[in-house]
């Protein structure tokens, strides 16, 4: 069993920057994967963005250049640097790993203003 906790998420303005962490509860070196997945009200949850274990990135179309993923082994942490944010950013964002099977978080609320 995998545990993860999110933090970081707040209210901001557009054009702001926030950094989401997520904790996991257990070593994430040999996760498959870890990333972070968001869903506003009304939508399906979509993944932002993806490291894999050996860190190769991936992110969706609609945040490519404005957010980062990293991860850091030692910590047990992966994190979610937002830069540039826009009001359509607003959603509750869980983290997720790879392992046996997919683990979620419970999610943190990120909410942009325009």
């Amino acid at each position: 069993q995998v545990q993860l906790v999110e933090s970081g998420g707040g209210l901001v303005q557009a054009g702001g920057s926030l950094r989401l962490s997520c904790a996991a509860s257990r070593s994430i070196f040999n996760f498959n994967a870890m990333g972070w997945a968001r869903q506003a009200p009304g939508k399906q949850r979509e993944l932002v963005a993806q490291v894999t274990s050996g860190d190769r990135t991936r992110y969706a179309d609609s945040v490519k250049g404005r957010f980062t993923i990293s991860r850091d082994n030692a910590k047990n942490t992966v994190y979610l640097q937002m830069n540039s944010l826009k009001p359509e950013d607003t959603a509750v964002y869980y983290c997720a790993a790879v392992l046996d099977k997919e683990y979620w978080g419970q999610g943190t609320q990120v909410t942009v203003s325009s």
